[in-house]
């Protein structure tokens, strides 16, 4: 019986091929998959943060005012990167 090499290991070697990009192209979904979660959570847990940090005082207003002015900074980096990374699952 003669041996025609990987092919009869593995049967027909253009199927081979071609399911070996299907799973590379699965495995680079699920990096930016990976990718997105992780820069929403960073968002996230960077607004959290920068809200506990307030060391609020005064009346409600007074109070409010202080979150609205942390947010005014904190809020367009965070939808930058919730931005991106759904940029990146497309």
């Amino acid at each position: 019986m003669e041996s025609g090499g990987l092919g009869d290991l593995f049967g027909d070697p253009e199927e081979l091929q071609r399911r070996l990009a299907e799973f590379a192209d699965q495995m680079q979904g699920q990096q930016k998959l990976a990718w997105a979660d992780n820069a929403i959570k960073l968002a996230v847990d960077m607004t959290v943060a920068a809200v506990q940090r307030i060391n609020l005082q005064g009346n409600a207003e007074a109070q409010a005012e202080q979150i609205r002015t942390v947010m005014t900074l904190v809020f367009p980096e965070a939808v930058t990167l919730v931005r991106e990374a759904r940029a990146g699952l497309q």
